[in-house]
């Protein structure tokens, strides 16, 4: 619809006095005199629930500050490698007293979702690569701060970008595709195996992504089966106006999929929303700042560019081109057979439903000339779609596991 993203402007202006209302309450909770603390601590839970449901999340930072190696701290800086109107290629810089280290550990790129949410929801799996690793991640920009002149970005240009950023680094490079990113680098790196450039990764490990939807399909590939891909235009894709930089610019806008994302979860969210107000009213400001810190990152989010949105559901959920070996860029043929020198592992969640057990798996099959050797397979029990590169599992069970199949073949 052309005026959804005017639309919520007008919300978000309309609910400035309900945020006045919530810093007031929040002033006067904070003056209450010691022996009313029940009082003000319901005034201020009360606040705290009125304010969040109206405040615009901004992109959070990564905050990586430093993490040990072999029993030493090792500082971070962030490095922007290359800077595109889409993207930046943000490198974790590690220093040892205040000079960069080169620790001759595996090059490896995360390839970040462009799918509603910043990369910075990665940084659980940033950190947990950083001691043994040099990490690099795809830092994708928010669509409506990208001027029109910058043209439109789709699929293709997606993986243009990977093949820039492949080349850049070089070809002792590894890449963890996160999600939605697994079909286009899959694609990515078919192409340099057809072109039999030097610059073929290592390996490349595909988590939780949609390689064949067909398979196993749960509530999105349900979603897509009903709903056409001009329901998708003119539902969910939307021009932002022309007070942002990106003006004029369709998107499928953020604030459009974090209601999708919570749709699929609605009951525990709407729990967590519970125990928060639970939290603050008893003075447990532990579990409240658990629950603002995970929710300001899961609710910070950014405008997707419509093009690439609409390419994403035709080929992923419509059309199956890639697992049905039909899957073009600028006219090519796709064609995972021709991989015979990258690794391939497929991490999935045994609860993921999103990427549902056996979806990312089917990329094995597509890379048949690959030798049986570079094959390897995890299946991560217990876990849904975000356990599978976040979490105590994410660092202690799956992270050990990647890590051990890059050293394999770096």
């Amino acid at each position: 619809m052309l005026y959804h993203y005017h639309l919520h402007e007008l919300k978000n202006a309309a609910m400035l006095p309900a945020k006045a209302w919530s810093n007031a309450m929040n002033i006067m909770a904070s003056a209450l005199p010691e022996e009313m603390t029940p009082y003000s601590n319901l005034m201020t839970a009360t606040s705290e629930l009125v304010g969040r449901s109206v405040k615009t999340f901004s992109k959070p930072e990564f905050g990586i500050k430093s993490v040990i190696r072999d029993g030493i701290e090792v500082s971070i800086i962030e490095k922007k490698t290359i800077i595109k109107p889409f993207c930046t290629l943000l490198h974790f810089e590690r220093h040892l007293k205040n000079k960069a280290m080169d620790f001759k550990d595996p090059k490896v790129l995360i390839c970040a979702p462009y799918s509603g949410h910043f990369a910075t929801l990665l940084r659980d799996t940033v950190k947990a690569m950083l001691p043994d690793h040099d990490v690099y991640i795809t830092d994708w920009h928010d669509a409506r701060h990208v001027p029109m002149k910058e043209g439109e970005f789709n699929f293709q240009t997606y993986v243009d970008y990977l093949l820039d950023f492949i080349r850049c680094l070089g070809p002792n490079i590894h890449i963890i595709a996160v999600c939605q990113p697994s079909v286009p680098l899959l694609a990515a790196v078919s192409l340099l195996a057809d072109y039999e450039e030097e610059c073929q990764p290592k390996s490349m490990t595909l988590m939780g992504g949609p390689i064949d939807t067909r398979i196993n399909p749960g509530k999105v590939n349900e979603f897509a089966n009903d709903h056409s891909l001009d329901w998708y235009s003119q539902n969910l894709t939307t021009v932002v106006p022309h007070s942002y930089e990106g003006g004029g610019r369709r998107v499928c806008p953020g604030f459009l999929m974090i209601q999708g994302f919570m749709s699929l979860n609605l009951e525990r969210h709407q729990e967590a929303s519970v125990n928060l107000f639970q939290d603050l009213v008893k003075g447990d400001s532990e579990g409240a700042d658990a629950h603002k810190k995970f929710y300001d990152e899961y609710r910070a989010v950014l405008d997707m560019p419509a093009h690439y949105y609409m390419d994403s559901i035709r080929i992923a959920f419509k059309d199956f081109s890639l697992p049905q070996r039909q899957l073009l860029w600028r006219g090519y043929l796709v064609l995972p057979s021709k991989i015979e020198r990258t690794a391939l592992m497929t991490v999935e969640g045994e609860l993921d439903d999103i990427s549902c057990v056996g979806q990312t798996a089917a990329a094995h099959d597509l890379c048949d000339n690959l030798p049986k050797s570079m094959h390897a397979t995890h299946i991560q029990m217990g876990v849904g779609h975000y356990g599978i590169f976040n979490g105590r599992r994410w660092r202690d069970q799956i992270q050990p596991k990647i890590a051990a199949f890059i050293r394999e073949f770096d």
